[in-house]
């Protein structure tokens, strides 16, 4: 009976610290509390890796996240719903576009001030935005365009592939020799 005192004594122990650890990491993802901001829209063409908590950040700092997305029936075209911290405000000719960690990390929505001193209020749109890059489709195309280059060059039968080079005629005033 010693032994298994020990064993419940252990195992409570442990269900404590990973609670504890749970409640941490909530509080510390920001998931934790109802939103305390105020909404903004933006559209893009894409919002390729954009989910519904998705980063708000501006200069790198998290200020809000993606708190809706849906389709515009009659453009195409994506529409998010940003939930932005109260202390931050935007100036109408903000700047919102669709960034990335790394090659390999989660997209998020950069925030980028304008001049302006008219602000955006709560529901309002930005209405500068750019779309993601995609990295993928610039390097295949890359790689593709290099393998029609070299495909091009030796099959055309022309002096590119031929290995032929032509020389440039002398300079004025110097001697071919």
């Amino acid at each position: 009976m010693n032994n298994s005192m020990v064993e419940a004594a252990v195992g409570a122990f442990v269900i404590a610290i990973a609670t504890g650890f749970f409640i941490f990491m909530y509080s510390l993802g920001g998931l934790g509390g109802p939103a305390s901001g105020y909404q903004v829209n933006a559209t893009f063409g894409s919002v390729k890796g954009i989910s519904v908590g998705t980063d708000v950040r501006m200069a790198g700092i998290k200020i809000g996240s993606v708190v809706g997305q849906t389709l515009d029936r009659e453009t195409y075209r994506a529409n998010i719903v940003m939930d932005v911290d109260s202390t931050v405000k935007l100036p109408d000719d903000t700047t919102a576009k669709i960034g990335s960690e790394s090659l390999l990390g989660g997209n998020f929505v950069e925030l980028s001030p304008g001049g302006s001193e008219t602000m955006i209020e709560p529901g309002g749109e930005i209405a500068f935005t750019q779309d993601p890059i995609d990295i993928f489709g610039l390097v295949s195309q890359f790689v593709l365009g290099s393998n029609k280059k070299s495909e091009n060059g030796s099959s055309d039968g022309g002096d590119a592939g031929s290995g032929a080079q032509q020389e440039e005629p002398p300079a004025e005033g110097t001697s071919a020799q």
